[in-house]
């Protein structure tokens, strides 16, 4: 009998944390500066607190089902393993629109970018060069995927404390516009909108949860998944909470006249064009990061799901014996995300949203009804830990999605009902158990 192809285990906990760093992208505090300044009343540091607040209680649900089940396949797997089939098919099926839009959101993005530097250059050359770069990367291997983000996003955050220390000096040359006080006042903004603001930067945190699909690719994942998600919130929110903190306080007047183009004007505003040059090259290879992160996570989940033969298991649940990679779902993937060369960021962002969101409901719900219900861990510890702090990020990303626009929801309920519509087909056709996924762990 011939051996088991199987996914390759040997990422670190460095590789795992800058793979979860990429897809979150630290840049985003600039990218979107603009339209979360403008969200929550001007009190960014506020409403990342808060923000941060509401999201540890989502990551230290990820993280309690990382530790139950260490394998690749994130809420499908989560889900599908604590409540039934059925309702993790949905959840898998939902979160496939945060991951693979996300590849979208990244080449479109970056041909966008591209364009703005390089007018003679249409943005679908650069779509289209991003996308093959893409690829080809990940499908030689994870490992190479992982290193090269680890050099995008430490030029990321080489760039933020840069970019923290300019505002230093010259707060100590010129003298500062606020003064140094620890908790900035909110100048008559109402709390409503900065919890509204929070609402917006919540995004900012998205991505903490796409290392939990590489659990297969990672030696000892049961400790170094939880602790990556962990790690990464952690150092989002304090490279978040620096930067918004000191723009606060030496230019709590600052203005813009293009909520998009924000950062690059607060670029030009501290640091001149120099800066605003700089700040646009570590953005392109940010949005480079992001797509690749993108895709490994993506082409993973696509893996479980055939894998458990809710998808065609020949195809989507194969792997490269020499590369020992997901070769026909990276390229459909890839296939897929030239659909930018003709979606608008707008649409590709909306579906991000709902399917992340939906996603994050039910991992904390999962939680519940693994460690309450059927473990049935009843103790005073795990009922804090393991029903409450749950229940409070379930509240509060239930709150985040009322908030979603009219269309975002209309796109995503309708892609649920045709996830319900195929899941019924295939269970007719194909006979599937109950929960299939039970037994597809093996992993070396």
């Amino acid at each position: 009998m011939p051996k088991e192809i199987t996914l390759k285990r040997n990422l670190s906990m460095t590789h795992v944390v800058t793979m979860g760093l990429a897809w979150m992208s630290p840049m985003i505090f600039f990218t979107s500066f603009g339209v979360l300044s403008e969200g929550s009343g001007g009190m960014m540091l506020a409403a990342y607190v808060l923000a941060f607040i509401a999201i540890i209680f989502t990551a230290a649900s990820y993280a309690q089902m990382a530790k139950a089940f260490p394998v690749s396949g994130s809420a499908y797997t989560y889900v599908t393993k604590s409540m039934n089939s059925f309702t993790g098919f949905l959840v898998g099926w939902v979160i496939l629109l945060d991951y693979l839009f996300s590849c979208i959101v990244a080449v479109l993005m970056f041909g966008i970018n591209l364009n703005a530097q390089f007018t003679t250059v249409p943005s679908f050359v650069w779509i289209l060069a991003l996308t093959l770069v893409i690829m080809v990367v990940n499908i030689i291997g994870i490992k190479s995927s992982a290193n090269l983000n680890k050099v995008f996003v430490t030029m990321q955050i080489l760039f933020i404390a840069g970019f923290c220390g300019l505002i230093v000096y010259n707060a100590t040359e010129y003298g500062l516009s606020a003064g140094w006080n620890p908790l900035p006042s909110t100048d008559g903004v109402s709390f409503s909108t900065i919890l509204a603001g929070a609402s917006l930067v919540c995004f900012s945190f998205l991505g903490f949860d796409s290392v939990t699909t590489m659990a297969e690719e990672t030696k000892d994942p049961k400790k170094t998944i939880p602790r990556a998600i962990m790690a990464i919130v952690l150092i989002a929110g304090a490279i978040y909470f620096v930067t918004a903190y000191l723009i606060q306080q030496m230019y709590p007047s600052f203005t813009f006249a293009n909520a998009e183009s924000a950062g690059f004007e607060l670029m030009q505003a501290i640091g001149g064009s120099g800066l605003a040059s700089i700040y646009t090259f570590v953005v392109i290879f940010a949005v480079l990061s992001q797509g690749m992160s993108s895709m490994t996570t993506v082409s993973r989940l696509l893996f479980v799901m055939g894998r458990s033969a809710i998808l065609p298991a020949k195809t989507f649940g194969s792997i490269h014996p020499k590369f020992r990679t997901p070769v026909f779902n990276i390229v459909l993937v890839s296939i897929i995300s030239l659909s930018a060369l003709f979606m608008s960021l707008d649409t590709a962002i909306k579906f991000v949203s709902f399917g992340a969101l939906t996603a994050f409901l039910f991992v904390n719900l999962s939680v519940i009804s693994h460690y309450i219900l059927r473990e049935k861990q009843r103790g005073a510890r795990n009922l804090l830990l393991r029903f409450f702090c749950p229940l409070l990020g379930a509240g509060f990303i239930l709150y985040l999605i009322t908030l979603l626009d009219l269309d975002s929801l209309l796109l995503g309920f309708s892609w649920l009902l045709l996830g319900s519509l195929y899941y019924g087909a295939v269970r007719i056709k194909r006979r599937i158990p109950a929960v299939s996924i039970a037994d597809a762990e093996g992993v070396s």
